[in-house]
């Protein structure tokens, strides 16, 4: 036999030999179809596209009313600013004492807070600053608590999916969605638009409004590895005050069981926008760079040669984009002199709060005993059969947008949305149509708080 004749034979054996000691099937390659995208149709009631702060309430109302539901999110997780943004301090549920904001939002709130050991203010004090009243929670809680209401409430969440045409026919919104893998046609009898940026009341042609400029955007992140108190803050620049100061009393928010103060830091990011995926990508990637300068910069300074960050959240959370043209727009006189409206389906409670460049914020809080509300009309674009929206896209002006973003408010909008979508599938007409008081009494029988 020769060399190589042998050698052959002496590999074929050994190669048998191994795969004879493993699993059954291992050894056996199948052949499987290339990689194509599954393509499908299916119909709902209520098809809620952004599962943020506003989506998230609005999905778990809707299923509660025993519609189909169907939450459309591209990212992996509801909550939005709150939990993906990182600003886990939602508010304002409470004014002068007394809470003008309850339903499904103060519901996960207070789970939130229960589940983690927290304690709640005493908001029957009026506090010196409107924040104290806010309430700060677990964001990790806040996802998971949220996403088990939506599924109990029988909502079908599609993560990682985004619209990519919308379509209104013979009574029904037609909605291409796409994903991993996936491209399906929703067919719904109901839309609402939680995106915060009114981008799907823009694909459907409805009008839209942004100022030029537009206040900065925030990325959230902790740090530590230095002792506040031990700073000789006369040999740090005034400028990095602030972050140091903040972060001291992140470290400490466990250790305390309070939850009355910003629980995070945060740097600014000019220029946010995240209507597209280009601009999404450009506000996170600033957002980073800013904080990887800002950390440079620190461990520069006397005792902060040890600075690290402890975390940083994943998305640069956004203050303002676009709104929408609706039947009512809100205006900055409305909102300081807490108009009531004859659809007032909400209130809200927040100062003017335009952050301008930076180092500077416009704020104009309201006088005692005023709340703003938020007519039903607000909600919905000029023009539009079967279609809402819910969050800081609702039809305002840019102050009185400025204090309606805030978390509380736009979960308010939420669940009033959602009712009246219900509403307008039970009576069969479109939700401009649908009386304002029967509405309200909807919204009561689920906890909400109704202006009046």
């Amino acid at each position: 036999m020769s060399k190589i004749k042998r050698r052959a034979l002496l590999k074929s054996i050994g190669a048998f030999s191994v795969a004879a000691g493993l699993p059954g099937g291992l050894h056996a390659e199948t052949l499987i179809k290339p990689y194509r995208v599954k393509e499908s149709f299916t119909e709902t009631d209520i098809l809620i596209v952004g599962g943020g702060t506003a989506g998230t309430i609005a999905a778990i109302q809707a299923g509660r009313t025993g519609a189909q539901t169907t939450l459309i999110e591209s990212g992996s997780q509801l909550g939005g600013c709150t939990t993906t943004g990182g600003v886990s301090f939602p508010g304002i549920f409470h004014a002068w004492g007394e809470q003008i904001i309850s339903g499904i939002g103060w519901e996960l709130v207070l789970d939130a807070v229960e589940l983690n050991g927290d304690q709640l203010p005493d908001f029957t004090k009026i506090p010196k600053s409107h924040w104290k009243h806010q309430v700060a929670i677990n964001p990790a809680l806040y996802v998971m608590l949220a996403e088990e209401k939506c599924l109990e409430a029988g909502v079908d969440i599609r993560y990682y999916e985004t619209p990519t045409s919308v379509k209104f026919e013979n009574g029904r919104w037609l909605v291409e969605s796409t994903g991993k893998g996936v491209k399906t046609i929703i067919s719904a009898k109901q839309l609402i638009d939680c995106t915060g940026n009114a981008l799907i009341a823009s694909m459907a042609g409805y009008k839209v409004l942004r100022e030029k400029e537009t206040q900065p955007g925030s990325l959230v992140y902790s740090m530590g590895g230095y002792e506040f108190d031990q700073l000789d803050l006369s040999k740090i620049p005034q400028r990095y005050h602030r972050a140091l100061h903040q972060n001291m009393m992140t470290s400490k928010i466990r250790k305390t069981g309070e939850n009355t103060f910003v629980p995070y830091g945060y740097v600014y990011v000019y220029g946010a926008d995240s209507t597209t995926s280009e601009t999404h990508t450009m506000a996170n990637q600033k957002g980073r760079q800013n904080l990887l300068q800002l950390i440079r910069e620190l461990r520069e300074l006397r005792g902060c040669e040890n600075i690290r960050i402890t975390s940083m959240k994943t998305e640069t959370a956004v203050r303002e984009t676009f709104r929408i043209e609706g039947l009512y727009k809100i205006t900055k006189e409305d909102y300081v002199s807490g108009r009531l409206y004859e659809d007032s389906l909400s209130y809200s409670f927040y100062p003017i709060d335009l952050h301008r460049d930076g180092k500077s914020i416009y704020q104009e809080f309201l006088k005692p005993n005023i709340v703003a509300a938020i007519p039903m009309r607000a909600l919905i674009p000029k023009n539009s059969e079967n279609f809402l929206v819910a969050g800081r896209c609702l039809s305002s002006d840019r102050l009185a947008n400025s204090a309606l973003r805030v978390q509380a408010s736009c979960m308010g909008m939420g669940q009033a949305a959602a009712v009246t979508a219900s509403l307008s599938i039970q009576e069969g007409m479109t939700p401009a149509k649908i009386a304002p008081n029967l509405v309200k009494e909807r919204l009561k029988e689920y906890g909400a708080i109704v202006p009046s």
